[in-house]
């Protein structure tokens, strides 16, 4: 009678451990989600900002018609996106014809004092932080999550239940290059 109780203690204990386990993956695919999420927060908060920038830049540089029909193209390449890795490439073809509006409104001084085009800027600006934020955020839950389901014991319950490696957000190789600053 009390090797059964003790057999029973046994596997309750296993049993407890198991669901442990089970319980801190499931908890580290919803951080991943939740850590996703921030980065759509602030990826939409920026296309919300783009149109109001193409308009008070529209009126400054009329010929400069293909620099925002390439910033217009990228806004609508995010917002059609879907996974982590969509994301990240459509976000880094924004950033990079942001860069080209930017380099393009240099050559007009009226536009670079525009108040409102000013405001967009920094808004702007305070939206590419928030973002770099999220980014990091999501790849250290990505970077826990990964973690968890590689080591022993873990690594059996997530096998045996299918959890998978997350998707890091990543930059494009191209965004890594060092950028070649001349006077």
């Amino acid at each position: 009678m009390n090797s059964i109780w003790i057999v029973a203690g046994v596997v309750s204990l296993i049993a407890i451990y198991l669901l442990t386990i089970y319980n801190g993956l499931v908890s580290a695919k919803v951080k991943i989600s939740e850590a996703f999420s921030h980065i759509d927060v602030q990826l939409k908060r920026r296309v919300d900002l783009i149109p109001n920038l193409i308009e008070s830049v529209k009126g400054y540089v009329k010929h400069e018609k293909e620099v925002l029909e390439k910033v217009t193209a990228a806004r609508t390449s995010l917002m059609q996106a879907k996974s982590p890795h969509e994301k990240a490439k459509s976000d880094n073809m924004l950033t990079d014809t942001l860069k080209s509006l930017f380099a393009v409104a240099e050559n007009y001084p009226t536009l670079k004092a525009n108040e409102n085009f000013i405001k967009l800027q920094d808004e702007l600006s305070d939206t590419e932080n928030k973002i770099a934020y999220s980014r990091q955020f999501y790849n250290s839950t990505v970077m826990d999550f990964n973690t968890k389901i590689q080591i022993f014991p873990n690594m059996i319950v997530a096998s045996l239940l299918a959890f998978k490696a997350a998707e890091f957000f990543q930059i494009e190789e191209d965004e890594k290059k060092p950028i070649k600053v001349s006077f």
